[in-house]
């Protein structure tokens, strides 16, 4: 699959939770999403804040802030529905490796 095509289905699937996220009650603002080269490096390149090999600079992850009754939910616990669903999709979960608002789709072996 090439990067354009995983692009467009990451974003389906962004929509997929969006859509479960409130039928299930939550909330959600979008955190980072894409990731400029201009600002946080290209791929490869460590440049502020962003990872080197991130995939948000390859608009394939989103953080989201999540909200339940008002309240903003931070724990990556609260996220463990969210994360279990976007599993389901496909989709990496950053639950798993300490990042529980962060929703991926896997390029080249990076989450």
């Amino acid at each position: 699959m090439t990067l354009g095509q995983k692009q467009r289905k990451f974003t389906r699937m962004i929509a997929q939770l969006i859509v479960f996220a409130y039928d299930s009650g939550y909330e959600l603002t979008f955190g980072d999403a894409y990731r400029d080269p201009r600002v946080h490096g290209n791929v490869g390149q460590k440049k502020s804040y962003s990872a080197a090999n991130s995939v948000h600079k390859e608009r394939l992850a989103v953080d989201f802030n999540l909200f339940k009754d008002g309240k903003f939910l931070t724990s990556t616990e609260d996220h463990l529905p969210l994360g279990q669903y976007w599993e389901s999709l496909g989709g990496s979960w950053g639950g798993r490796f300490s990042d529980g608002n962060h929703y991926s789709l896997e390029h080249g072996g990076r989450k």
